[in-house]
């Protein structure tokens, strides 16, 4: 191990018992617990199937996949389990389906699935209020809060709602043979507890565990990792409490503190070298971050040298503000004959980027923006999914519905209540009702022949998704449904165009799947929901400037970083000042100043156009906490920016010198 620093030594070293590693930004988190996987494996002789490596994001599990690759033999990088929380939950509830009454086959319900079901419960289409009834509902289960004890917590007309609705929807869940995401820990949790046997069981099959982002746990997988890891307690847990942003999606920051109360042999390593930023940019980070209570003291440091001063630059105004950093970022990149990909633009909300992509527009600078719709969100793909859940699942309501009417077979709203009202009558899924031969009383054969059809289509893609192999099943499906002339049917021909491009996009990336992998359609339509986007391992890089949210530029790291929009209201957020969550913003603020490797520019505005209105605005409370030293202060009242005159012979400027 003669790249590492000696704590990095230690921590792959250390197997006596629970572990904690505090990793500070950039101090190599990655590399430690791939080199730890390789060091059980090769040194202290656990096999492959013995190891678990969990994660929080499906690039993450990628990521560390590659790396273990090229450490250890194809078959052996294989045998090892690293993947998500919810992906090892899946594997748990598939196998032990029988156990909490479900079949291996069960579906899993996305986030709108998920809203159409609370839909249809609450009576409502109000967008904005089902969505807070869905984040309490979610908030509970990751809490570990079932339906009777969230009836007394609930506190407000909203919360009381959605403790009425719980049952219901539990219910709903379990006669659709469904689970939604944040049951794929809420049920493996539950089960470890009243079925210690099973928990046993899956204790002696990993017998070491290492966790990524475990500052991002929630009171949920905090208890799965317990009850993963049983008395011996093998497992080494890596985080940073300084980088805990996702508070608002039921991670807690106290469980790092909790492992030091619940496992008092636990041992603490902290990684404080970073291999990213210079001194200027971690220091101005260690001064913002100190205002934050703390359990676990450490102060980044680093072997880069000084760095530039981090600038904080004040606009008269959002507009300027985007003029301002888009003329400095090409100015520098231009100077130094550099990658547009070298530089990011992070802010704390997505409005904010739409001044900034007019911007780089007008200049023809390439910019990629993160955060825009999933692959898997668009209309087209969601089609096929229920088609695929569907096959994989035929208990599956929801994906039955839209599967029965995009395209439409002749199957007509009155149809389908009258299907519904009968499958309820008789406790079957729709599908299954619709095979009854009871159900022929209840409707005509004009409406019975295209139910029927649908029906009989569904159960020979069943045998087709089991036998083919799945981009010649899928293409099999499209064309039985004929989905390309549905498209041209109901879309401008522009538009049919682009959806049956990605269409084909996800046609081709599912029947390389199916190869890579070795499986087939029934399969991959198992494990579709888990999918977060499109693998692009191979595709390059695209050398343009990243516009992205704090929240979605975690783990990734620039040359250069723009932070704009560092004002009271957005960075701290409003909602967050008022509810004393300005710790979160703080750590949110810390995240985004170390993902700068050499320099740091920060931005904000002395006023602000909103809804055709101008607001004053104040600077962010961090600003000050940056203090004073290499600290470089610019712009404001007193400091006009250059006007377009001096902006202009300055590119000029710098054109000639570069064509020199």
């Amino acid at each position: 191990m003669p790249q590492l620093n000696a704590r990095q030594r230690e921590a792959i070293q250390y197997l006596d018992g629970p572990l904690l590693v505090l990793a500070g930004a950039g101090s190599g988190k990655t590399r430690v617990i791939t080199q730890k996987i390789v060091y059980l494996m090769e040194t202290c002789g656990f096999a492959p199937r013995q190891i678990a490596a969990i994660t929080f994001t499906n690039k993450a599990a990628r990521e560390m996949q590659t790396r273990v690759g090229k450490r250890l033999s194809g078959q052996a990088a294989e045998s090892l389990q690293i993947s998500t929380f919810h992906a090892l939950g899946v594997r748990i509830l598939r196998e032990e389906a029988a156990a909490i009454g479900y079949k291996p086959r069960f579906s899993i319900f996305d986030a709108t699935d998920a809203l159409a079901v609370i839909a249809d419960l609450a009576g409502s289409v109000d967008k904005i209020r089902l969505r807070q009834l869905q984040g309490i509902l979610s908030n509970w289960k990751n809490a570990h809060i079932p339906p009777e004890e969230a009836a007394r917590r609930a506190a407000n007309e909203t919360e009381k709602q959605a403790a009425r609705l719980y049952p219901a929807y539990e219910a709903t869940l379990k006669s659709y043979q469904a689970l939604d995401f944040d049951d794929l820990i809420l049920r493996p949790v539950t089960l470890f507890m009243e079925r210690p046997e099973i928990a046993e069981k899956w204790q002696n099959r990993f017998r070491y565990l290492l966790v990524d982002e475990y500052q991002d746990a929630n009171a949920c997988q905090y208890s799965l990792l317990k009850l993963m890891t049983g008395a011996r307690a093998q497992f080494t847990a890596v985080g940073d409490d300084n980088q805990s942003i996702y508070g608002w999606r039921g991670a807690d920051v106290a469980n790092m503190g909790r492992l030091a109360e619940e496992f008092p042999n636990l041992k603490i390593i902290m990684l404080e070298q970073n291999y990213r930023s210079t001194l200027r940019i971690l220091g101005a980070a260690n001064n913002v971050i100190a205002h934050n209570p703390k359990r676990f003291e450490k102060t980044l440091w680093s072997e880069l040298g000084h760095g530039e001063p981090v600038s904080v630059t004040a606009c008269p105004d959002n507009e300027r503000e985007a003029q301002s950093v888009v003329m400095r970022l090409q100015a520098h990149c231009l100077a130094r004959q550099g990658r547009w990909s070298d530089y990011a633009i992070l802010y704390r909300s997505n409005h904010l980027a739409r001044l900034f992509e007019q911007q780089l527009r007008d200049r023809r600078i390439p910019y990629v923006l993160s955060g825009g719709q999933s692959f898997f969100d668009k209309a087209e793909i969601k089609d096929l999914l229920a088609w695929l859940r569907l096959i994989a699942n035929p208990d599956d309501d929801p994906a039955f519905i839209r599967a029965a009417t995009t395209p439409r077979r002749g199957i007509g709203a009155n149809t389908l209540q009258t299907l519904g009202n009968y499958a309820g009558m008789r406790h079957l899924s729709l599908f299954h009702a619709a095979r009854e031969t009871g159900l022929s009383q209840q409707l005509s054969p004009r409406q019975i022949e295209p139910l029927f059809g649908f029906c009989r289509f569904v159960e020979r893609m069943a045998e087709r998704a089991q036998q083919a192999e799945a981009g010649a099943a899928l293409s099999e499906l499209l064309s039985g449904i004929d989905y390309e002339a549905h498209l041209y049917a109901h879309e401008e021909t522009r538009v049919a165009e682009e959806r049956w491009a990605n269409v084909c996009e996800f046609t081709q990336w599912l029947g390389q799947k199916g190869i890579a992998e070795d499986r087939r359609l029934i399969d991959l339509a198992q494990r579709i929901a888990l999918i977060g986007l499109i693998d692009r391992e191979g595709d390059a890089t695209p050398d343009a400037v990243q516009l992205s949210t704090l929240h979605a530029a975690k783990g990734l790291e620039y040359p250069h970083v723009f932070l704009v929009g560092v004002e009271e209201g957005i960075l701290p957020h409003r909602e967050a000042v008022e509810t004393g969550k300005v710790e979160e913003e703080r750590r949110l603020m810390y995240v985004g100043m170390t993902r700068a490797r050499q320099s740091l520019a920060i931005f904000y505005c002395e006023r602000r156009k909103q809804n055709r209105q101008w607001l004053s605005v104040k600077p962010s409370r961090f600003i000050d906490e940056l203090g004073r030293r290499d600290i470089r202060f610019m712009g404001g009242k007193n400091q006009p920016l250059p006007d377009k005159a001096t902006r202009s012979a300055r590119l000029a400027s710098l054109k000639a010198m570069l064509t020199e």
